[in-house]
C-alpha cells in the first residue's frame, strides 16, 4: 500500500504476526495492513483511550514467535521481548510475566497468561505511534518502545549533541520464584464409582474448574490422581498420595553444556526420585542497560540396569531471578535397578558477562511411597502449587457415583440424559454388571441389599425386584423440563455422608419418586404414586355397615405457594430456590408458603414439578375416606392400592353389590334395585375376578338383575364377587389407600386419600385437572318410612340410664345424611345427624319420646319429615319377678336361699333383693302380711343365708328407683314333727284375753281389726272437722315407729341353752283405704283388696339375763332374732313396728315365740362302783325338769337306765331320787343288803344347763 513505510532487517525488536488486529476508531485492522499516517487507538499514562497517528511501520523476518493464551480464550502472537502493560501499570517484556502477573485489555480488565505455545519463526510487524507510543493489539494494551531498531536517518547527524536521545535503564522484576506445593487426598465416595464426569473439567478449586471446556487449564504445576474405589485398586504414590519416606543425597555440581552429571540409585525399594536444580541467577543486561529475563534449557536422562539412556524430560527455565531459584523434577521409576540419572545442559554455556544462566545439580532425593490402597473407597489425590492459592482451596468434584446393579435389559444413557436408564424387551429378572446410574429405584435397591459396609443388608430374596423395575420405568420416562427440552421424570444425585435410622433413609429416598416403603408379610413393599388403574372394588356390600366416613381440610389452611430448594450444577452444587404459586389461591388467601427440600435434585424442572405437585395435591387431593372391611378384603388392601368406591350416599343411587351367578357374558347380580341405567351414558361393569384382578366390560343390556356385556370376561366371575357399575354421568370415587390397621373387633380399618389420575398431566403438561362426576344428587330424597325402635337400659359407671334404638327404612337415594330431632314430653328438641338409617339415643328418661326424621342430599335439599311417638317407661318399669327360688337347710338354725340373677340392669346396678317371712305355712302369705327376714341384699346377688324358721319366705327385686317386682316369689319352710324336742313354752300375745296385754308405746290393740297397730300422731280432742275423719282408730299421720313389750318374761329357773323361734303374722294396709272407709260407688272400685302397702315392717327382739328375774336382774341389750339357740336363765321379748309412709300401717295378727329344749342323752364315763351303801350319781350337765310356770316342777325328769355288771342270783337294782342334777342307786342282794357292783348309766332328758 502506498502509505506504508517498511523498515526491514533493522534488528531484533518486539513485534506481532501480521494477522494481529490493531484497534482503530470504529473497529480493528490487521497490523500488516496499517500504513504510515493511519490513525489507531492509543492510550495515555492515565489509561484514557485517544487517537494517534502511525509514524512508522516496522517488519522483521524470521523472528521467534510465541502464542500467549490468555484467560477468557483470547490470545496474542508476539515475540518474547515485546513490551506490554502489566497489572502495576508498568511496561515489561511479555515473556517476563509470571503466573501471578496479568496483562491489561482495552477495557482495563486484567488477563493472566494461561499457557504458551511456540509458533516458530514468522514475519512480524510493529508500529511507531505518535504521542505516548502506545496502541492496542488483539485487545491488549502494548508499547512500541524497547524495539532495538535503527531507523534510517535517525542515527548520528550534524549538529552538536547529535545522536540518540538518552533514557534511564530499567530492571524487570524477578519472575522466577521457588514454589511450595500442597498435597491433598480426598475420600469421594464408597466404591466402585464410575469416576469423574469429564476429567479435569469436573474438578473445581475454589469454584474454578481445573480445565476449561476448550482443554486449556486454569492452574499450572498441578497433578491429579484418581482411584475409583475398586477392591484391587493400586495405591496413589507420593507426593500426591498419603505419604512417603525420603532420603536426600547431596550432589552440588555445576552442570555445563557437554559435561553431563550422573548419579546412580541402587536401593530397589525406591519408587521415585526428586532431582533439585539450583539457578543462582537468571538474567541478561541489554546494551541500553536494561536488566531483563533470560532462559536456560536442560534435559534429564534415565538408564535402567545399564540398558542405555533415554530422555525422561526436557525443560527450559525462562524468566528473571536475581537470587537463588530452585526447581524440582520428579522421576518415577518403572525399570530394573540400578537406575542412573543424568542431567545435561542443552543450552550453550554463557560467554558474555552480561548474561547469567548457570545451573547446578543441588541434590537428589530417594523416595519410597507408603502404598495405601484404600480398597472400595473412591479417592482423589491432588498436588498443586501454593503460589496459586493463599490457603488450601475448597475442592468440589463432579463425579458419576457408585455403580449399582441394573436389569439385564437396561442401558444407561451417557450422552443425552446422563444416568437415565432405557429398557429393551422384557426383563427376565436377572441383572448385569454394576454400572453408574441416577435412577432412584436401583440406587435404593443397592442401598437395601448391600451387606458389605454401607447398606441395610436386607436379604435380596425378600425384595420384589419387579416393584423396583416398575418404579424405574416410571422414573426414567421423559417429561418436559420447562426449558423446551426433556428430562427423566425423577433422577437422584445425592451424597449420603452421615448415619441415620434405616427407616428414615428409606423414606427419604422413596420420597424422591413419590413413593412409600413399608414392611408387609416379612418383606419390604415398594409403592409409587403414579397413574394406576383401580385394583379393588368397594361398596356397601363389602364394607362393614356399608358406611364410608369422609373428612378434609379447610381451604384457608392450604398452602398457596411453595419454595423448593434444589442444587445447581452451574452453581457448583449450591442450593437454589424455585418458587411456584397458585395465583388464584394467593389472590384469595394471601401467601401461605411451604418450604420444600428436593432431595438429590439437580434439576430445576424436577424441583418445579415437585412444588406444583404439592400445591395441586393440597388443593385437590385432601379428602380422606375411612371405612372398615372384613379380613378377606383387609389382606388385599395395602398402602398404595387404588380403589373404586361406589357409595350410594354420594352417588345418589346404588351402583355396587354382589354377584349372584355369572357366565362370561351375563352377570346376575344380587338385586335389581336401582339397576336401570341409560345405555347412552356408556355404562360399564367392573367385577372382581377369581384371579383377584378387576376386569371392566361395556354393558350391552340389562334385564331385571341380569347384566349382559358386549365382550366376554376372561372367565366367569365367582358368586358373591363384588361388582360396580359406572356411567358417563355417575363414575365411581377413586381413592388411594394410605393406611391399614386391625381394629379391636377383628375388622380391618382402612384410610384412603383422594386419587385423581389427571393430576399427573396437570403437573407435567400444565393442563387443567378434570374432576370425576360421582353423583346425581340433585334430586330431593324421599321421606323416611317405618319408624320403629326398642327401649333399653345401659350402664355408665355405677349409674343406669335409659336408651332407645331408633331405626327406619329408606331407599337411600340422593341421601347424604338423615337429620333426627327428638324430645321427651315437652322438652326442647335435640338434633343429631347420621348417615345410616338408624341411630341410638341415650340419656333419656321415662315419658313420651317424640321423633322427627328427614333426609338430606349433598346439596342440602330436604325430604318431608317423618314423625313418630314412643312411650318410654325408662326406669319406672317394675322389675321382673324372682325366678327359680329354692331353699336348703345348712344347719339346725340356718338355710341357704337361692334364685336366678335378675335380668333387669337397674336391679343389678344399685338395686336390692328383699327377703321377707310369714309364719303362715298354708301358702296364704302375702307381701304385705310378711316382715323382713334379713336385711335386703345387693341386686346382683343370687343367694343369701337366712334363719331356718318355719313359714313362708317371700322374695322381690327392687330397682334403683325403688320399684319392686309385681309379684312376690315364695317358698315354704315346714318342719316335720320333732321327736325328742320339748316345747317348753309356746307364747302368743294375741291369744291373751284381752289380747296384747303388754306394754304399748305408740301402738294399741284395735278390737275392730283384732290386731296390734301403730297409732296416729293426732288426738281426737284436736279434731275440728269430724266429717273428714276416715278412721277414728288412727288419727292423723301414722307414726314412724312403735313398740310392744311382752307382758311376761320367760324364766327357765336356771341358765340353759334354749331354742327360740319367733312367730309373726302381719298385714300391711292403708287405713284410709279400708272398705268401710270407701264412699265411692262400688262399681268404680278398681279392686276390693286395695293398694298393696309396702312401706311397713315389724321385728322381734329379746334380751336376756342370768339373774333371777323376780329379783333385781341385769339384762343385756336388745337384739333382733328370728330363730336361734340362746343361753340364759330368763328372756324378755318385744316387737318393733315401723312405717316409712305416713299413710301406711301394719297389723300384727299373731305375735309370739316358741321355746324348745332339744332332747339330750348323757352316758356315764366308764364303769362306776355302786359301793356297799346307796350310791349318789351327779350328771355332768343338769337337765331341765320344769318350773312352776313351765309345765310344773319336775314335770320333765330325765329317764335313767343302768346296767349292772356281774349281777348275782337274787340280786336286784333300785334307782331313786332322780332329779335334774342326778340320781341314787342301790345294788341289793336277796337279803336286801347292798353289794358292790360296777354299773353304767344312760340318762335321757331335755336341755342342758350352762
Amino acid at each position: 500500500m502506498e502509505n506504508k513505510t517498511f523498515i526491514r532487517g533493522a534488528g531484533g525488536g518486539g513485534c506481532f504476526t501480521g494477522d494481529t488486529l490493531v484497534s482503530i476508531p470504529g473497529g480493528t485492522k490487521e497490523i500488516q495492513e496499517i500504513g504510515v499516517g493511519d490513525v489507531v487507538c492509543s492510550f495515555d499514562d492515565k489509561g484514557q483511550i485517544n487517537q494517534a497517528k502511525v509514524l512508522k511501520v516496522h517488519a522483521h523476518e524470521n523472528e521467534r514467535v510465541i502464542k500467549y493464551n490468555l484467560w477468557g480464550g483470547q490470545s496474542l502472537h508476539a515475540t518474547p521481548n515485546h513490551w506490554v502493560l502489566n497489572q502495576f501499570n508498568a511496561f515489561v517484556e511479555i515473556d517476563m510475566l509470571g503466573s501471578d502477573d496479568c496483562l491489561v485489555d482495552e477495557s482495563n480488565q486484567l488477563l493472566p497468561i494461561v499457557s504458551r505455545e511456540e509458533l516458530g519463526l514468522r514475519t512480524v510487524y510493529n508500529l511507531t505511534v505518535e504521542g505516548h507510543h502506545t496502541f492496542i493489539a488483539n485487545g491488549i494494551r502494548v508499547h512500541n518502545a524497547g524495539l532495538g531498531l535503527k531507523v534510517a536517518g535517525s542515527g548520528g547527524g550534524g549538529g552538536k549533541g547529535g545522536g540518540r536521545s538518552s533514557r534511564t535503564p530499567i530492571e524487570a522484576d524477578d519472575s522466577l520464584q521457588s514454589e511450595q506445593f500442597a498435597n491433598v487426598l480426598d475420600l469421594l465416595c464408597e466404591g466402585e464409582i464410575e469416576g469423574l464426569d469429564d476429567g479435569g473439567r469436573s474438578i473445581f478449586l475454589d469454584d474454578t474448574p481445573v480445565q476449561n471446556a476448550d482443554g486449556s487449564f486454569n492452574f499450572q504445576n498441578f497433578a491429579i490422581v484418581v482411584r475409583n474405589g475398586t477392591q484391587g485398586q493400586s495405591y496413589i504414590p507420593a507426593p500426591v498420595g498419603a505419604g512417603n519416606i525420603e532420603s536426600e543425597q547431596n550432589v552440588g555440581v555445576k552442570v555445563e553444556n557437554g559435561t553431563p552429571i550422573t548419579r546412580q540409585i541402587t536401593d530397589t525399594d525406591v519408587d521415585r526420585a526428586r532431582v533439585t536444580i539450583n539457578v543462582p541467577s537468571l538474567q541478561r543486561i541489554t546494551d541500553e542497560g536494561d536488566i531483563l529475563g533470560h532462559s536456560v534449557s536442560l534435559r534429564i536422562d534415565i538408564q535402567y540396569n545399564g540398558g542405555g539412556y533415554n530422555t525422561y524430560l526436557s525443560d527450559t527455565i525462562s524468566g528473571k531471578c536475581s537470587s537463588l531459584y530452585q526447581r524440582d523434577y520428579i522421576i518415577k521409576f518403572d525399570g530394573a535397578f540400578p537406575v542412573d540419572i543424568r542431567v545435561i545442559r542443552t543450552s550453550a554455556n554463557e560467554t558474555s558477562s552480561k548474561k547469567s544462566s548457570d545451573i547446578f545439580w543441588s541434590a537428589y532425593t530417594e523416595i519410597q511411597d507408603e502404598k495405601l490402597r484404600y480398597p472400595n473407597s473412591a479417592l482423589m489425590g491432588m498436588r498443586f502449587s501454593a503460589k496459586q492459592f493463599s490457603s488450601v482451596p475448597t475442592r468440589k468434584y463432579l463425579i458419576r457415583g457408585m455403580k449399582v446393579k441394573i436389569p439385564s435389559n437396561a442401558t444407561v444413557d451417557t450422552t443425552t440424559h446422563l444416568g437415565r436408564i432405557t429398557y429393551s424387551g422384557t426383563w427376565d429378572g436377572t441383572f448385569q454388571a454394576a454400572t453408574w446410574t441416577n435412577d432412584p429405584a436401583w440406587c435404593l435397591y443397592d442401598l437395601l441389599i448391600d451387606q458389605r459396609r454401607y447398606g441395610v443388608g436386607v436379604d435380596e430374596s425378600t425384595l420384589d425386584k419387579f416393584d423396583f423395575f416398575s418404579v424405574s420405568q416410571y422414573c426414567n420416562a421423559l417429561v418436559d423440563d420447562g426449558k423446551g427440552g426433556q428430562e427423566p421424570r425423577f433422577s437422584l444425585n445425592i451424597l449420603i455422608n452421615s448415619r441415620d435410622e434405616v427407616f428414615n433413609v428409606i423414606q427419604q429416598l422413596t420420597s424422591v419418586f413419590r413413593g412409600i416403603a413399608y414392611y408387609g408379610a416379612g418383606s419390604l413393599v415398594l409403592r409409587q404414586d403414579k397413574p394406576t388403574d383401580a385394583q379393588y372394588l368397594l361398596g356397601p356390600a363389602n364394607v362393614i355397615d356399608g358406611v364410608f366416613a369422609y373428612s378434609g381440610t379447610a381451604e384457608k389452611t392450604r398452602h398457596t405457594c411453595a419454595t423448593v430448594g434444589w442444587q445447581s450444577y452451574e452453581n457448583f452444587g449450591e442450593v437454589e430456590y424455585e418458587y411456584i404459586e397458585d395465583a388464584d389461591a394467593v389472590a384469595k388467601y394471601g401467601i401461605i408458603n411451604k418450604d420444600i427440600r428436593a432431595l438429590g435434585c439437580y434439576s430445576q424442572g424436577q424441583a418445579h414439578r415437585l412444588g406444583k405437585w404439592t400445591l395441586l395435591s393440597e388443593k385437590n387431593l385432601t379428602e380422606t375416606c375411612s371405612f372398615a372391611v372384613a379380613i378377606d378384603s383387609g389382606i388385599v388392601l395395602t398402602p398404595g392400592t387404588v380403589v373404586d368406591i361406589a357409595d350410594p350416599l354420594r352417588a345418589g343411587t346404588r351402583r355396587s353389590g354382589r354377584v349372584s351367578s355369572a357366565t362370561t357374558t351375563v352377570i346376575t347380580v344380587d338385586s335389581d334395585t336401582d339397576l336401570s341405567v341409560n345405555l347412552s351414558n356408556s355404562p360399564t361393569i367392573s367385577v372382581m375376578m377369581p384371579t383377584g384382578l378387576v376386569e371392566t366390560k361395556t354393558i350391552s343390556s340389562i334385564s331385571g338383575a341380569a347384566i349382559t356385556v358386549s365382550e366376554a370376561f376372561s372367565e366367569a366371575p365367582n358368586a358373591a364377587a363384588v361388582w360396580l357399575i359406572q356411567t358417563s354421568d355417575i363414575q365411581s370415587q377413586q381413592f388411594r389407600v394410605v393406611s391399614v390397621a386391625e381394629n379391636n373387633d377383628g375388622t380391618i380399618g382402612v384410610t384412603a386419600l383422594a386419587y385423581n389420575e389427571s393430576i399427573y398431566n396437570a403437573v407435567e403438561q400444565d393442563v387443567e385437572l378434570t374432576a370425576r362426576d360421582i353423583t346425581n344428587l340433585s334430586g330431593v330424597p324421599e321421606a323416611p318410612e317405618g319408624l320403629s325402635g326398642t327401649e333399653f337400659l345401659y350402664q355408665e359407671g355405677q349409674t343406669v340410664h335409659t336408651g332407645f334404638d331408633l331405626s327406619w327404612s329408606h331407599k337411600r337415594l340422593n341421601v347424604n345424611e338423615f337429620e333426627v330431632k327428638y324430645r321427651i314430653d315437652d322438652d326442647n328438641f335435640e338434633q343429631v345427624t347420621t348417615g345410616a338409617p338408624s341411630i341410638t339415643l341415650r340419656a333419656l328418661r321415662a315419658g313420651e319420646l317424640e321423633v322427627q326424621i328427614l333426609a338430606k342430599n349433598y346439596l342440602g335439599k330436604q325430604s318431608s319429615t317423618a314423625t313418630a311417638t314412643f312411650t318410654l317407661v325408662g326406669k319406672t318399669a317394675v322389675p321382673g319377678d324372682v325366678q327359680n327360688l329354692s331353699v336348703e337347710p345348712i344347719s339346725a338354725n340356718s338355710a341357704r336361699l337361692r334364685w336366678d340373677q335378675t335380668v333387669d340392669l337397674d336391679v343389678k346396678v344399685n338395686g336390692l333383693v328383699h327377703i321377707k317371712h310369714s309364719n303362715l305355712t298354708n301358702g296364704s302369705a302375702t307381701w304385705p302380711n310378711s316382715v323382713d327376714l334379713i336385711a335386703a341384699v345387693a341386686g346382683n346377688s343370687t343367694e343369701a343365708i337366712i334363719p331356718l324358721v318355719e313359714g313362708e319366705v317371700l322374695v322381690k327385686f327392687e330397682d334403683d328407683l325403688g320399684n319392686k317386682s309385681t309379684n312376690a316369689t315364695s317358698v315354704i319352710m315346714q318342719f316335720p314333727d320333732t321327736l325328742g324336742r320339748l316345747a317348753v313354752q309356746t307364747r302368743r300375745e294375741d291369744l291373751d284375753s284381752p289380747p296384747f296385754q303388754g306394754t304399748k308405746t305408740d301402738c294399741f290393740y284395735d278390737e275392730g281389726l283384732d290386731a296390734l297397730i301403730i297409732d296416729g300422731d293426732e288426738e281426737l280432742d284436736n279434731q275440728t272437722d269430724f266429717d273428714n275423719i276416715s278412721s277414728f282408730d288412727t288419727l292423723g299421720d301414722i307414726l314412724t315407729s312403735a313398740e310392744y313389750q311382752f307382758v311376761n318374761a320367760l324364766d327357765l329357773g336356771a341358765r340353759f341353752s334354749l331354742d327360740i323361734q319367733r312367730r309373726f303374722v302381719t298385714r300391711a294396709f292403708f287405713p284410709n283405704d279400708l272398705i268401710d272407709s270407701r264412699t265411692a260407688n262400688v262399681d268404680t272400685w278398681n279392686d276390693f283388696d286395695g293398694t298393696d302397702a309396702d312401706a311397713v315392717n315389724a321385728k322381734l327382739y329379746f334380751r336376756s339375763t342370768n339373774d333371777d328375774p323376780s329379783g333385781s336382774p341385769t339384762y343385756g341389750a336388745w337384739q333382733e332374732f328370728i330363730s336361734g339357740t340362746f343361753e340364759a336363765r330368763a328372756f324378755q321379748f318385744k316387737a318393733e313396728l315401723n312405717s316409712s309412709d305416713v299413710a301406711q300401717n301394719i297389723l300384727i295378727d299373731e305375735l309370739g315365740y316358741q321355746a324348745t329344749f332339744q332332747r339330750r342323752q348323757e352316758n356315764s364315763n366308764g364303769d362306776i362302783a355302786s359301793g356297799t351303801s346307796t350310791k349318789a350319781v351327779t350328771f355332768d350337765k343338769a337337765f331341765f325338769t320344769g318350773t312352776a310356770s313351765l309345765g310344773g316342777t319336775n314335770a320333765y325328769l330325765p329317764s335313767v337306765a343302768v346296767t349292772v355288771m356281774n349281777l348275782g342270783a337274787g340280786e336286784r337294782v333300785n334307782v331313786s331320787s332322780v332329779s335334774s342334777t342326778g340320781f341314787s342307786i342301790d345294788v341289793l342282794d336277796s337279803g336286801g343288803s347292798n353289794v358292790n357292783r360296777n354299773f353304767t348309766y344312760q340318762a335321757v332328758g331335755y336341755g342342758k344347763a350352762v
